[in-house]
């Protein structure tokens, strides 16, 4: 059993951290994730984007392989591409943990994320904005885990967008799969998203635009706290 299947046979209180290196600086990337970890982050999150999906271009397999080399944190990779299939051997060959696409996009999904499990990896799909949880109810038996974004893809830094807490919400109605929640992240919406069911927490500009370690722990602390006071503790 991977990170995700573990989180999900876990707990249902337990909450978790990880931070999306799309935000920190490329330059000190493996002393970045360092940072985090000592602030708890317990997995790494790692954004791919293809410059035709969405505009930005970011990084790909080798800079992965190099990270899994760097840390003992399980790296979970987003394909923001246009082609989701040609990366999915690369990166599991580069050693990352976790792989999530999404469903609009991908074609022949169930294809997809079979040959993610097959080589290894635990296999998430994604939901955007305009994406409902009634679109993967057909696929969550082969999926570990579901993510939830809660701003545009293509780039860091975005408004996190309210509606989102509701549709984590709607997830947790069709499927008991952990829930990964991902942008805007920040000490003020974190306990929203995990009041709403989200088990892990993803964050980014949030947590590289000041001290690395400091913000994580405040982020992971604040979703935590939210647990305690839905508990009565």
């Amino acid at each position: 059993m991977g990170f995700w299947g573990d989180l999900g046979s876990g707990p249902k209180e337990r909450v978790v951290g990880g931070s999306s290196v799309l935000a920190a600086d490329f330059a000190y990337l493996a002393e970045e994730v360092r940072k985090t970890q000592l602030g708890g982050a317990e997995f790494v999150h790692f954004d791919v984007m293809d410059n035709h999906l969405v505009p930005n271009l970011t990084i790909g397999p080798a800079v992965a392989a190099s990270l899994v080399r760097a840390t003992d944190l399980p790296v979970d990779v987003h394909l923001q591409v246009s082609d989701p299939a040609s990366l999915i051997r690369p990166f599991a060959e580069a050693g990352v943990s976790s792989i999530t696409v999404q469903p609009g996009i991908t074609r022949h999904l169930h294809r997809v994320v079979s040959e993610i499990r097959e080589l290894g990896c635990e296999a998430g799909a994604v939901l955007t904005p305009a994406t409902g949880p009634e679109e993967i109810a057909w696929i969550l038996p082969h999926l570990d885990y579901v993510v939830v974004m809660s701003v545009e893809l293509g780039f860091g830094g975005q408004g996190f967008i309210e509606g989102m807490v509701e549709k984590v919400r709607r997830v947790g109605e069709v499927c008991s799969l952990p829930v990964e929640v991902d942008g805007g992240i920040t000490a003020s919406t974190a306990p929203l998203m995990v009041e709403a069911g989200a088990r892990a927490l993803v964050a980014g500009s949030a947590v590289f635009r000041g001290d690395p370690t400091e913000e994580m722990r405040r982020i992971i602390e604040a979703g935590r706290s939210a647990v305690r006071r839905a508990s009565g503790g």
